[in-house]
C-alpha cells in the first residue's frame, strides 16, 4: 500500500501564510526600531547628546581668591595666607567609612566627625568633594600625600585661609568669615564648593559681593574612568575687589583701649561734614581669627563664643538699642521750632514736675529749674521744659525731625546688621500693638524715654547733622571724591540756637556736661548729656549702691571745634550711671585722640561763634 501524498497546494498555502506572519513579525520588529531610532536620532537627538556630553565632560567650578580690607592709611585689616586641605570624594573612595578609619591614623578624626562625612556622602552627589580637614602642617600634608595610595578618594589641595590683623580692636569693622548655611537655586555656585567661606558680619559681610570676587571654571574631557583626557576650556576666576575703610585703625585702638575701663560701652567718631566713619567701637571686642576658626569646625568653641559674658560678638555701635534720653531734646526743641510752636526766647516753668492729664512726671532735678528758655533748658536739661514742648508739638512732628536728623534709619553704610532704631508714632503704635497713640507717651517721646530707641552710630549721625546742618550718610568706604550732602532743610535760626545750647551745656556755669571741657583750653566742644533709665526706680537710687544691670545707661554726644565742626562723637557706657559723670569726660578725652590726629590746625578759643558768655571755669551739674 502507498501512503497518500499531502495536497500540494494547501502546503504551498500553509508555508506561505508562515512566511507571510513572520514577515510581518520582522517588519513590525523593524518598523518600531526604526520608529525608536527616529525617536532618539532627530526627535530627541539634541537632549541625548547633551547628556553624552555630560557623561564626557566635565566643569569645575574654581574660587575667586577673597579681596582684602584696608584701612584709611592702606593698613591691611583681613587678607588671605596660603594653606592647604584634605577632601575626599566619595566616588573614588567607595568605602567611605573604612578610608576614614585609615585617615584618622594621620590626621585625628573623632567618631562623631567621621560618621558626619559618612551621612554627607549619602546625601549628596558622590562626585562631590567633602573636607575633612583645614589648615594643614606641612608635615601632614607630606605624611597624607605619602600615604595616598592606601587613602583612595583623598586628595590635598590648595586652601586660603582668611587672616584677620589688629585683633579684637577691629574685629566688630571687619567681622569675619563662615560656612555657607543657606544656598538658594539661583545663588552663584561657588557656594557650592566644599569649605567655601562667606562673610558672616562686619565689613565681610556687608561687602560679601565685593569681597568674593567672581567664580572660574575649567572643562575637561574625561574617559569612562573619569581620567582627565584634556582640558577644552579655562575660565581664571576674578579676584574680589580690595575695600578701602574710612576708619583709622591707631584712633580706633586707642578708642578701645579706652572703652576697654568699662564692662560695656561702644562709641562713634564720624566726619561732621563728610559722614566718613573714622572709628566704630564696642567694648568687650573679639578676635576674628579665633571667631573664624570656631565657626568653621569646633561647635563646642563656637557656643562657648555665643554664650560668653557681656555678648562681645555684638557689634553694639551698629546693634545696640538704648532709649536716647536727654540727647534726644534737640530733636524735640527743632520740631517745635520748626512748627512754630515756640521761639527760643519764651520760658516756660519748672517746679520739679509736669502734670497732664493727672499723671505727673517729674524733672531729674527734683527742686525744678524755676524759670527756663531754650538755651537754659538746654544747658541745664530741664525735663519739664521738653514734656511741654512735646505736648505742643505732638508724636508725628517729633517723629518727621527725629528721620530728618537719621534717627529711625538704618543707615547703609558698608557693614552688616546695622539696625534701625526706633521712632514710634501713631500707625506703628496701631500697627504694632493695635491700639491708639497715648498723649502720656508723646510727654515721655519728648525726652528721648518710653518706646524710642536708637544706636550709637545714629546719634553720631544726629550730632553731626545738628553740627553742619547738611543731611550726610555716614560712610565705612574710602572714596576718592567725597559725595556732595544736601541741606537738612532746618531754619538757620533753630540750628543756630541749638548749637548755642550745645556749647552752654560743656562751656558755661550750670552746664550738666561741664566735665567735658578741656583742661588746656585748645579747642571749644559742644554736646549733651543724657542719662536714660532701664529701670523705673533706678532715679530714686544712688547708683552705685544698686546692682550693676539695673544702673542707668550713660549717654554724651557731642563735636568739634565749634567754631567749625569737623568731628561728631557718640558715647554709651551701659549701666554707667549719669550723663555727665561718665560719658562726657569719656567723650572729652577721646574727642582730644581725635584732635591729634587732625591734619588741619585746631581754631582758637577767641573764634567761639556769638551767643550768651562763657565762663572759663564752669561750676558742674550732673544730670539725673
Amino acid at each position: 500500500m502507498f501512503n497518500r501524498e499531502p495536497d500540494q497546494p494547501e502546503a504551498q498555502q500553509a508555508f506561505a501564510r508562515r512566511s507571510l506572519l513572520l514577515g510581518l513579525g520582522q517588519l513590525g520588529i523593524f518598523g518600531a526600531l526604526g520608529t525608536r531610532l527616529y525617536n532618539l536620532q532627530v526627535l530627541e537627538g539634541n537632549r541625548y547628546a547633551l547628556l553624552a556630553d555630560e557623561n564626557r565632560i566635565n566643569v569645575e567650578v574654581l574660587a575667586p581668591q577673597r579681596g582684602r580690607i584696608l584701612d584709611r592709611q592702606g593698613q591691611v585689616l583681613a587678607a588671605n595666607t596660603e594653606g592647604y586641605r584634605a577632601v575626599i570624594v566619595p566616588a573614588i573612595a567607595r568605602d567611605v567609612r573604612a578610608v576614614l578609619q585609615r585617615f584618622q591614623r594621620i590626621e585625628p578624626m573623632s567618631f562623631d566627625d567621621i560618621e558626619r562625612v559618612v551621612q554627607r556622602s549619602r546625601r549628596q552627589s558622590p562626585n562631590i568633594a567633602i573636607v575633612l580637614t583645614q589648615d594643614l602642617s606641612w608635615e601632614r600634608l607630606a605624611e597624607i600625600n605619602l600615604n595616598a595610595p592606601h587613602l583612595p578618594g583623598v586628595r590635598t589641595e590648595p586652601a586660603g585661609r582668611r587672616q584677620y590683623f589688629f585683633g579684637p580692636a577691629m574685629g566688630h569693622v571687619v567681622g569675619y568669615v563662615g560656612a555657607v548655611e543657606r544656598r538658594a537655586l539661583n545663588d552663584d555656585p561657588v557656594l557650592r564648593l566644599p569649605g567655601m567661606r562667606v562673610g558672616r558680619a562686619g565689613i565681610e559681610r556687608g561687602l560679601e559681593e565685593d569681597l568674593r570676587g567672581r567664580a572660574g571654571s575649567v572643562t575637561t574631557e574625561v574617559d569612562a574612568r573619569g581620567r582627565v583626557v584634556r582640558i577644552i576650556d579655562q575660565i581664571e576666576p576674578r579676584t574680589g575687589r580690595d575695600v578701602m575703610l574710612t576708619i583709622d585703625t591707631e584712633l580706633q585702638s586707642r578708642i578701645m583701649d579706652k572703652l576697654g575701663g568699662f564692662r560695656r560701652a561702644t562709641s562713634v567718631v564720624i566726619g561732621a561734614q563728610s559722614g566718613e566713619v573714622l572709628a566704630l567701637a564696642s567694648s568687650p571686642g573679639f578676635d576674628p581669627n579665633a571667631v573664624a576658626s570656631a565657626s568653621a569646625g569646633d561647635p563646642a568653641e563656637w557656643a562657648k563664643l555665643m554664650s560668653a559674658a557681656d555678648d562681645p560678638l555684638n557689634n553694639r555701635a551698629v546693634r545696640g538699642l538704648y532709649p536716647p534720653g536727654s540727647t534726644f531734646k534737640m530733636v524735640t526743641a527743632l520740631a517745635a521750632l520748626e512748627a512754630g510752636k515756640i521761639d527760643t526766647k519764651e520760658r516756660l516753668p519748672c517746679d520739679g514736675q509736669f502734670e497732664y492729664y493727672g499723671q505727673r512726671y517729674r524733672c531729674w532735678r527734683r527742686s525744678g529749674h524755676q524759670s527756663c528758655d531754650l538755651h537754659k533748658a538746654l544747658r541745664e536739661s530741664c525735663d519739664c521744659y521738653f514734656y511741654e514742648l512735646a505736648r505742643r508739638v505732638g508724636i508725628e512732628a517729633i517723629a518727621v525731625m527725629s528721620r530728618k536728623l537719621g534717627l529711625g534709619v538704618a543707615h547703609q553704610a558698608g557693614i552688616a546688621e546695622v539696625k534701625s532704631g526706633l521712632i514710634p508714632d501713631h500707625d506703628w503704635k496701631r500697627g504694632r500693638f493695635g491700639r491708639g497713640w497715648l498723649g502720656g507717651e508723646t510727654i515721655l517721646a519728648g525726652i528721648g524715654q518710653g518706646y524710642v530707641l536708637a544706636t550709637p552710630l545714629q546719634l553720631a549721625v544726629m550730632t553731626a547733622r545738628l553740627a553742619s546742618g547738611l543731611a550726610i550718610a555716614p560712610t565705612l568706604l574710602r572714596r576718592e571724591k567725597a559725595l556732595a550732602a544736601a541741606p537738612l532743610g532746618i531754619s538757620a535760626v533753630g540750628l543756630q540756637a541749638v548749637r548755642r545750647g550745645m556749647t552752654a551745656v560743656v562751656n558755661e556755669d550750670g552746664g550738666t556736661g561741664g566735665r567735658a571741657q578741656g583742661e588746656d583750653g585748645g579747642y571749644l566742644l559742644a554736646g549733651k548729656t543724657g542719662t536714660s533709665q532701664v529701670n523705673s526706680h533706678s532715679r530714686d537710687s544712688v547708683q552705685a549702691e544698686i546692682p550693676w544691670q539695673y544702673r542707668d545707661h550713660a549717654l554724651f554726644v557731642c563735636y568739634a571745634p565749634v567754631s567749625a565742626p569737623r568731628y561728631a562723637i557718640a558715647t554709651v557706657v551701659e549701666h554707667g550711671g549719669g550723663g555727665g559723670a561718665v560719658a562726657a569726660p569719656l567723650s572729652r578725652a577721646l574727642m582730644d585722640m581725635v584732635m591729634e590726629r587732625d591734619p588741619l590746625p585746631k581754631p582758637n578759643v577767641s573764634t567761639l561763634p556769638s551767643g550768651p558768655a562763657q565762663s572759663p571755669k564752669p561750676r558742674r551739674q550732673e544730670e539725673g
